[in-house]
């Protein structure tokens, strides 16, 4: 095995078990034989002083140069290495609460399992995989099969068509890795709500599962009100307001196919008669320009959600990202109605959760509109987080006052 010689003073946050390795900190690979490690090849990691650290995958294209397998220095990185941690990671979500009112959960979440670059759905019987590292990739085929072991899923579909490939050195992969090739439309049960899930042309996986609980919560601030869901997808927030009872949802989305892909998940719950009875109105285009175009003929409602995508996806996005959060923020709040509630999140992992709240406070005192906070929510329990990098959602629920 070649060995990933760390530079003098680098191997502190190895020593606390933070799992990337970037190129800044590599002194030089050493091994019998010439040259550098192959992509996804398995490295011993060392300090300067020739102390052994850990098991990781080199990665030669990324800035994270290698990302860390195991501090057990005891482990084989194998095929029973792989199908130990999927299988630890399949029983844990078994465990969850949520596995009791669902058929939909995070299985796999990269790192915080101890699979650096590895994600994958469960939406009833079919998985849908993203290998997003150099390590991953390298392993594809020993996953697959512990996956398939694990679960015994029908149908298991990659989606390892993620921007974050390019970095690592490799190509954009999608289509059906095992299994029933007809299995792309995925009906799914969420908290007694059905939600049909395009696992091929929908977003990342298909379906924005880390939102679960939130969309709990929204579902009981609405009887008798008025809602606006914007960045909606395919209306999951709109379908739990609904259920929940208001009046009135509003759905705006830039893709036609998610706001048809939300009329039809609206439907599919009619047999709640709160579901069946809400006035529903959809409308495409971008969000800030239909927002302004709301504030100007002065409508007004008493929930406004902004769920918008990452807008920093990376540090040097942070400031331009600050900027639309604010400005969403504003135009939020003048559609929202004093006394109205504001749900407000941000899925952007280099923006961090004071520095997204904060921006939320400035933009209503901005406008006049201070909040009342009513909670701060995070990751659910099928999304844990292992290490800082690894936390990216953040949610607020609060007041706006008149």
């Amino acid at each position: 095995m070649k060995a990933l010689l760390l530079k003098a003073g680098r191997e502190k946050s190895v020593k606390r078990r933070h799992p990337w390795i970037f190129s800044g900190a590599v002194e030089r690979v050493e091994g019998r034989d010439a040259g550098t490690p192959a992509s996804g090849e398995t490295v011993l990691v060392k300090s300067a002083d020739g102390q052994m650290l850990a098991l990781a995958a080199w990665s030669p294209q990324s800035q994270i140069r290698a990302r860390v397998w195991s501090f057990d220095l005891s482990v084989s990185i194998d095929k029973k290495f792989f199908r130990e941690k999927v299988q630890k990671a399949v029983a844990l979500r078994a465990s969850l609460p949520a596995a009791g009112h669902t058929n939909a959960m995070r299985l796999v979440h990269g790192e915080s399992d101890g699979l650096p670059g590895l994600v994958v759905d469960r939406y009833a019987d079919v998985l849908v995989a993203q290998f997003l590292s150099a390590g991953a990739e390298h392993w594809r085929e020993a996953i697959l099969d512990a996956l398939a072991e694990a679960t015994s899923c029908e149908a298991i579909y990659e989606r390892s068509d993620a921007e974050v490939r390019t970095l690592e050195g490799l190509e954009s992969k999608a289509g059906f890795a095992r299994g029933n090739r007809q299995a792309k439309r995925c009906p799914i049960i969420e908290h007694g709500l059905n939600f049909r899930v395009d696992v091929e042309q929908g977003q990342k996986t298909g379906f924005f599962l880390d939102q679960r609980e939130n969309r709990a919560a929204l579902e009981r601030l609405c009887r008798g009100k008025t809602v606006l869901d914007t960045f909606a997808y395919t209306g999951a927030f709109s379908v739990y307001a609904a259920r929940g009872g208001a009046s009135e949802v509003t759905s705006i989305d830039v893709s036609r196919p998610a706001l048809r892909a939300s009329n039809e998940n609206l439907r599919l719950n009619h047999a709640y008669r709160s579901v069946a009875a809400v006035r529903q109105h959809l409308i495409e285009g971008d969000v800030f320009d239909v927002l302004k175009r709301l504030a100007a003929q002065r409508a007004r409602f008493d929930v406004v959600v902004l769920d918008p995508p990452a807008f920093a996806k990376t540090r040097l996005e942070v400031n331009a990202a600050m900027a639309a959060y604010e400005g969403m923020t504003k135009l939020g709040l003048e559609v929202l109605r004093p006394g109205g509630v504001l749900v407000a999140s941000s899925c952007s992992s280099h923006v961090s959760d004071e520095t997204f709240f904060s921006a939320m406070h400035r933009a209503a005192r901005a406008m006049r509109r201070p909040l009342e906070e009513l909670q701060r929510t995070g990751h659910p329990l099928d999304h844990p987080v292992g290490f800082a990098e690894g936390a990216y959602l953040k949610c607020l629920f609060a007041v706006a006052a008149g």
